[in-house]
């Protein structure tokens, strides 16, 4: 029964880190409406900041990140030129009351960035916004790129959460995607932050790798175990070669088959719970008293194009090359091409080139959507409280389709609709129930599990 639920639940549909989903989004979301949004956000909305800097030392081949490989710092000191251009500008763009509650830098790797460089630009985020009493600073590490300046320096800017790929550290699996990072290396960056008063740490670990194994990867889960990390996030690997070309050099017929790879999925999954972990969303995890389970258990989990987040920002900002920013009329990505950000940052400060604005209906499945996601369930009344009689034809949509499922993957309980255990590993696929842009065909999809 599990393998033809397997089967029938876990094609290519989207992970869900927005609705609607980037595919959907188009040139008509330029500079001009997105200076109108920023300027538009209230002074009572916190907001969070995303900052990503979009160069790696090295490619990895797994990686499906907008980022590009160097090993000159030219390349970098240019693009932060650019990129305090921009804070400047969105910064004056939104109302200085308006405080900020989060900042993550991503990439890429942000770690590349010097000491003095990484000061600076914090120094430029707090000169162009105002920020709260209190506000989390996340940063995605890469162990290759540290020293003692480089940890002192993100001890200087606040850092309170660190967040670093370990993916396995089986060495074959390593070569084959270009990720070497040795158990010591990773060990030593944790031991470092700590030391610098860091309060969490966050370790990604991927399954559906080439040549991984339950036995390589259940040594992996031990080895990270072993690192007691706050949070976990166990991703399985999306082979998107049709959109990130250097996956190519991953041979196709190493990877494990869709059995395997849920076989990983769940052994890695009962390791984790088994060592104290509660289990958060779809793919994440996390000690009791970490924020994120606090969040879960309280009703309060969102995700983001960071994935699950307990940030209650009603406002994301996405700055740099690529980035993404979410505000209450919807969606913005800035120019990929770092080259031509910089000329649209350079000549006029802001860099927007595609999105979308949302509809009541858009807003109202995004939250079904998010729900099923978050907490594997939809409160009728509360879809009717938010949206009244709009919410009819997603609860219909529901019942339905719980309805005519015939292989108990969900049910109608009361006034919710909700996934049952059998259901939850299969989050996504339901999601795409609701999705109503789905059918028109735009975009291609990794596997649901």
């Amino acid at each position: 029964m599990q393998n033809s639920l397997l089967f029938r639940y876990s094609g290519a549909v989207p992970r869900y880190t927005s609705y609607p989903t980037a595919p959907h989004f188009h040139e008509g979301i330029d500079c001009g409406i997105y200076a109108q949004w920023l300027s538009s956000l209230s002074g009572q909305e916190d907001l969070s900041l995303y900052i990503h800097i979009p160069y790696c030392d090295r490619l990895c081949w797994f990686c499906a990140c907008h980022t590009k490989h160097t090993l000159k710092y030219e390349p970098i000191s240019t693009y932060l030129e650019s990129l305090t251009k921009e804070i400047a500008k969105v910064g004056a763009l939104v109302s200085g009351e308006a405080k900020v509650s989060a900042v993550h830098f991503g990439g890429g790797s942000p770690t590349m960035v010097r000491p003095e460089d990484l000061i600076s630009l914090m120094d430029c985020l707090k000169a162009a916004f105002s920020f709260g009493e209190r506000f989390e600073i996340s940063v995605e590490m890469d162990p290759n790129d540290l020293d003692d300046s480089r940890y002192d320096a993100l001890a200087q800017i606040g850092m309170t959460r660190a967040s670093l790929g370990v993916q396995d550290f089986d060495p074959l699996v390593q070569a084959t995607i270009n990720r070497l990072q040795s158990f010591e290396q990773t060990k030593s960056v944790v031991d470092a932050v700590r030391a610098r008063g860091v309060h969490s740490v966050n370790c990604d670990i991927l399954y559906g790798l080439p040549h991984q194994t339950l036995e390589t990867l259940g040594r992996t889960v031990d080895d990270i175990l072993s690192l007691a990390p706050d949070r976990i996030a166990l991703f399985g690997y999306a082979h998107v070669p049709w959109m990130k070309k250097h996956q190519t050099m991953i041979p196709e017929v190493a990877l494990p088959g869709l059995e395997e790879r849920f076989a990983q999925m769940t052994m890695a999954s009962e390791m984790l719970l088994a060592a104290g972990y509660e289990a958060i969303g779809i793919d994440h995890f996390a000690l009791p008293g970490d924020s994120l389970a606090v969040a879960a258990r309280e009703g309060r989990l969102r995700r983001n194009f960071q994935g699950y987040t307990d940030d209650g920002a009603k406002a994301l900002i996405g700055l740099g090359a690529s980035s993404i920013g979410q505000l209450p009329q919807g969606y913005v990505q800035n120019m990929p091409a770092t080259g031509e950000y910089q000329r649209m940052t350079d000549s006029g400060g802001l860099a927007a080139v595609r999105g979308i604005a949302v509809s009541d209906e858009d807003r109202m499945r995004a939250r079904v959507i998010e729900e099923i996601m978050c907490r594997f369930a939809v409160s009728f009344s509360g879809l009717r409280t938010d949206f009244g009689h709009l919410a009819e034809t997603v609860i219909a949509e529901a019942r339905q389709f719980a309805g005519n499922n015939r292989d108990g993957i969900c049910e109608i309980a009361g006034d919710e609709f909700r996934l049952t255990e059998t259901g939850r590993p299969f989050a996504r696929t339901v999601a795409a129930v609701f999705d109503s842009y789905l059918s028109n065909g735009k975009g291609r999809h990794s596997i649901a599990v």
